[in-house]
Parts: structure tokens; sequence; C-alpha cells
């Protein structure tokens, strides 16, 4: 048998448990991310290519476009040994598996493709570097988009080192500093 004191404390847990049917915050107008509202959206998506307003970032250097929206020829961060050091390091990481060492195409996981194998970056040497920032940060054909990996001063790296990639395979050896020429007059070319 239930004592009557339980009773009468049934309404008064109901009560205090927050039963939504008695909560106002439940009732209350309101709009959820991405439920269907006035615009089709509760939260209206940011226009494509579009830059975050408190961005410590110019839209040239985090877009790799110039304010015409053509591709950057020059790419807008000094090219430094520790910027081509970080380059290097994640054009190993993420894109000599495909790409190869010397960029020239030419990797095991390449000579593996049916579909397609990627091209050589030395057949790109005179697309423009905001063309290249691009590539990287959309992704092109098959290769995917590399802006979740990177981010925009790694992508900037990985441009410079493709840039130095593509001059030291095809450098003249009056464009090598004449304290390195001697290494290279010694290894017989």
């Amino acid at each position: 048998m239930i004592r009557p004191l339980a009773l009468a404390a049934l309404p008064a847990l109901l009560v205090l448990t927050g039963c939504p049917s008695l909560d106002p915050m439940w009732r209350q107008p309101k709009q959820k991310a991405y439920d269907a509202g006035p615009s089709g959206h509760g939260m209206a998506r940011p226009p494509a290519g579009t830059v975050p307003y408190r961005s410590l970032v110019e839209p040239a250097v985090a877009t790799g476009l110039a304010p015409d929206g053509t591709p950057l020829r020059i790419a807008p961060v000094p090219v430094t040994a520790e910027l081509l050091a970080l380059g290097r390091k994640k054009f190993d990481i993420h894109c000599a598996v495909c790409h190869g060492v010397l960029g020239d195409g030419q990797s095991q996981l390449a000579l593996n493709m049916s579909l397609r194998k990627p091209p050589s970056l030395h057949d790109f040497r005179d697309v423009g570097d905001g063309f290249i920032y691009q590539v990287v940060t959309n992704g092109f054909g098959l290769m995917a988009s590399y802006a979740s990996d990177l981010d925009v001063q790694e992508r900037w790296a990985v441009v410079a080192y493709v840039r130095a990639l593509q001059l030291s395979q095809r450098a003249s050896l009056d464009q090598v500093p004449p304290d390195a020429r001697g290494q290279l007059d010694g290894e017989g070319r």
C-alpha cells in the first residue's frame, strides 16, 4: 500500500524533474543550425571564397588569388631557408608519395596507378604560384584537397619547395653558386 505522503509528493517530483511540457524554455521559438527557416537555413552559409572577419591572414595569402580572381604569379610570402625546409618536410610527407621525391611523377605508388598517373610537377613551370597553391588547397583531378592537412603557411612552403625542385632539375651550371660548382665538377657531368 502506498503511503499518503508519497502520493502527495508525486506531483512535486514531476515538476522538479523538469518535465518538458512545464518548462517555458522548451516552448520558446528558436532556430537550430541548418534547420529550414526563412532563408532555408538557420545559419547562413558564407559565400564561396570569403575569408573570416577576424582572419589575421591577408586574402591573397589565404586564397592564392589576386583581387581580380586570377592566381597570383608570385607567392605573397617571403621565401626563406626555413620556409623551404618546411616545404621539403611537408612535400615528402604528403606529395612525394604520388609525385615522387623529385616531383617528376615517378613513385612506386604512381607505377601501380591504373586510372591515371600523377603528372610531373616540372610540366607546371609556366603557371603562377597561386595556381599551385590552389591545387594544394582545393585538389585537382584525382588529387584530393590538402587544406585540412596543411595550414596556409605550410601550403605556401610546399609551393616554394615545388619551385625549388623545378629549378634544381633544369638549372644550368652558371646558375649554381661558385662555391658549390666544385662539388658538381668533381661528380662528373
